[in-house]
């Protein structure tokens, strides 16, 4: 098990904290995602390291950024 924490900018809603939430689920391997709204802070469990560049697209699909 891995612990991955990124922070995402431009959430403002719940509606925000879900597609974050289901763009990052879809990564292969993620078991958990647990978004704090109003810090952006996202913590992800996963069953092996992510690439971060995979967080970052599913982010980035979502429509938010990662930031850093």
């Amino acid at each position: 098990m891995s612990t991955s924490t990124v922070i995402v900018t431009g959430m403002t809603c719940n509606h925000c904290v879900a597609s974050v939430s289901e763009e990052i689920g879809a990564i292969p391997g993620v078991t958990s995602v647990d978004v704090d709204l109003a810090t952006g802070r996202v913590v992800i469990g996963s069953t092996t390291d992510l690439d971060p560049r995979a967080v970052a697209d599913a982010v980035e699909e979502a429509g938010y950024s990662v930031a850093g």
